[in-house]
C-alpha cells in the first residue's frame, strides 16, 4: 500500500495508565469510504489517493501502535459521572511536517472499556451532522475539532430501529477536557502530571514558569470565553454544554443535539434531552464559566500554598471570564452592525436591536445579513415606530465614525455570514445519507465553506426552513 502521510506518535500514553486503555480494536464487515475532507488531509500533509485506499485505519479495522481510548469525568447536565471514550478510539497523534501536533480519533468504532454497556457504534446520521458543523465551523473562523472522513460500516446499529452504522474520524488539538481534570482530581499526583502534559501540548512557553498552573488557567478560560462569545454572535446553539465537552484547547467538540437559531429568541433550546433548558442560548456563557469553575476547583492544589490563596487566584481568574466574554461578545455585536470601535453607549444600541428581533421573530442570520446588504425594508420591525428609530438611531452612529461606506460594509461581511447551515438542509443531507446518497451532503458542504462570499449565489440555502413553525429538535445519537 502506499504511504499515506500518517506520523503518529502517543505522548498522551506517557501519562499514568489509569488515563487511557489500549484495548483491541472491534474490526467492521464491509466499509466504505462515503466522505472525505480532501482540504483536511492536505493541510495534514496526507496523500489523497491512499488515503482513499485506506478504508481499513478509517474505519478501525486496522490497529495502530499508537491508538488508545481516553478515561474522563464530567457534569452531564450538572450531574457528575465517571466516563470515558466510550465509543471512540484515538489512532495517535499525527505529527505534520511544520511540527503541528493534532490528535485523529475515531468515533463509533466500538466499544471500549468505558462503553458502560452501550455498543460502541454509531449512526450515518449523526456522523454526517458532526462533519458538516464541524466544517462550518472552520469556515466562520469558529476554533473547532474538524471531521476527516466518514465510513460506512456496513453493519446495522439499533437506534430507535436499525441505522446504517458509520465511523467519523475527527481531528483536534487534543481531546483534554476539563472533564479529564476532574477525572485526575483525586491525586495531586495525577493532576499535576495531566496540568504539565497540557501545558506542554497547549502552552509550552510556559513550562519551566513558577507561576505556570495559574497562568495556564487563566488562558484556558480566556480560549473558552472567546469561543462562547463566538458561538453567541453567529446564533449557535450547542446543545451539551457539559465538562466532558469542554476542550481546554478552546476548540468547539461533539456537534450531536447542536443546531443554529433561526428566528432569534435567547431562550431557544434544540437539545431534545436538555428538558430545563440548562444549555439554552442564553444561558451558555453562565454555564460556560459555570464548567471552568469546575476545572479551577481541580487545579486549587496547584495554584498556592494555602487553600484560601488558591481559592482568591481562581477566583480573580473567573472574574477575568466574564470580562473577556463581554469584551469579545459587545465589540462583535459592534463590527457586525458595522461600527468599528465600540463605544459603551453602543451596547443599548444592539441590545434594543436584539430586542426587537425577537418581538418580531426576526431570522437571526438574515437580520445581520439584511443590515450589511443595506436591505432595511425587508426587516421585519422596519415598519414599526421603535423600529425605525432604532434603524435611525444605528445610522446616525454609524455616520459619527466618518468611514467610507466601502469600509463599513466591508467590516460588516467579515463578521455577518451571508449563510448558515440552516436546520432543514442539514436534516435534508442527513436523511438523503441514510439511503446511501450523499450528493446533498456535499452540495451542502461546497456553500458552507465560503459563508461570507457575498457575491456567490447562495440560492435555496439562505433562506430559513419550515422549522420556524414548530419546535425543531436535534438528538446525541447514542
Amino acid at each position: 500500500m502506499k504511504d499515506t502521510g500518517w506520523n503518529f506518535e502517543a505522548t498522551y500514553v506517557e501519562l499514568r495508565d489509569t488515563f487511557y486503555d489500549r484495548g483491541p480494536i472491534n474490526p467492521v464487515d464491509k466499509p466504505e469510504l462515503v466522505l472525505l475532507n480532501e482540504p483536511l488531509a492536505e493541510t495534514l500533509g496526507l496523500d489523497i489517493d491512499a488515503l482513499k485506499e485506506d478504508v481499513a485505519l478509517l474505519s478501525g479495522n486496522r490497529q495502530t501502535d499508537t491508538s488508545f481510548s481516553q478515561a474522563y469525568a464530567g457534569h452531564q447536565f450538572g450531574n457528575f459521572t465517571m466516563l470515558g471514550d466510550g465509543r471512540a478510539l484515538v489512532l495517535g497523534e499525527h505529527v505534520t511536517a511544520n511540527g503541528k501536533r493534532v490528535d485523529v480519533q475515531l468515533k463509533g468504532s466500538g466499544p471500549t472499556e468505558y462503553s458502560r454497556g452501550g455498543d460502541g457504534r454509531a449512526a450515518i446520521g449523526p456522523m454526517v451532522r458532526e462533519y458538516l458543523i464541524s466544517e462550518a465551523m472552520h469556515a466562520l473562523g469558529i476554533p473547532t475539532n474538524r471531521a476527516l472522513a466518514v465510513v460506512k460500516t456496513g453493519e446495522p446499529v439499533m437506534r430507535q430501529g436499525p441505522k446504517h452504522g458509520a465511523v467519523l474520524t475527527r481531528v483536534a488539538s487534543s481531546h483534554i477536557r476539563v472533564g479529564t481534570f476532574q477525572y485526575a482530581a483525586g491525586s495531586i499526583d495525577d493532576v499535576t502530571a495531566l496540568a504539565d502534559y497540557a501545558i506542554h501540548r497547549h502552552d509550552s512557553d510556559l513550562e519551566g514558569r513558577p507561576d505556570r498552573y495559574e497562568e495556564f488557567l487563566g488562558r484556558v478560560i480566556e480560549r473558552q470565553a472567546k469561543l462562547i462569545a463566538d458561538w453567541q454572535l453567529v446564533g449557535f446553539i450547542h446543545g451539551v454544554m457539559n465538562t466532558d465537552n469542554t476542550f481546554i484547547s478552546g476548540e468547539g467538540l461533539d456537534y450531536g443535539p447542536c443546531a443554529f437559531m433561526d428566528s432569534y429568541h435567547p431562550h431557544t433550546v434544540f437539545s431534545s434531552i436538555d428538558r430545563e433548558g440548562r444549555y439554552a442560548y442564553a444561558n451558555q456563557p453562565y454555564i460556560g464559566s459555570w464548567n471552568l469553575a469546575r476545572l479551577a476547583e481541580t487545579l486549587l492544589p496547584l495554584l498556592a500554598d494555602t487553600q484560601e490563596a488558591a481559592v482568591d487566584i481562581a477566583n480573580k481568574l473567573l472574574n477575568d471570564y466574564t470580562e473577556t466574554y463581554k469584551q469579545a461578545y459587545f465589540t462583535g455585536l459592534a463590527h457586525k452592525i458595522g461600527l468599528y470601535v465600540r463605544k459603551d453607549e453602543d451596547d443599548a444600541l444592539t441590545d434594543e436591536l436584539l430586542r426587537l428581533m425577537m418581538e418580531t421573530e426576526a431570522d437571526f442570520t438574515n437580520t445581520f445579513r439584511a443590515l450589511t446588504l443595506g436591505e432595511t425594508e425587508s426587516l421585519p420591525f422596519a415598519s414599526r415606530d421603535d423600529g425605525k428609530a432604532w434603524l435611525s438611531a444605528w445610522r446616525k452612529r454609524l455616520a459619527e465614525q466618518a468611514l467610507p461606506d466601502e469600509d463599513v460594509t466591508r467590516l460588516m461581511r467579515q463578521h455577518n455570514p451571508a449563510v448558515i447551515p440552516r436546520n432543514h438542509h442539514v436534516e435534508s443531507a442527513i436523511m438523503a445519507a441514510e439511503r446511501g446518497d450523499f450528493g446533498p451532503t456535499t452540495a451542502l458542504l461546497d456553500v458552507l465553506r465560503q459563508p461570507y462570499d457575498y457575491e456567490a449565489d447562495y440560492g435555496r440555502y439562505v433562506s430559513p426552513g419550515p422549522e420556524r413553525t414548530y419546535p425543531y429538535q436535534t438528538f446525541c445519537g447514542t
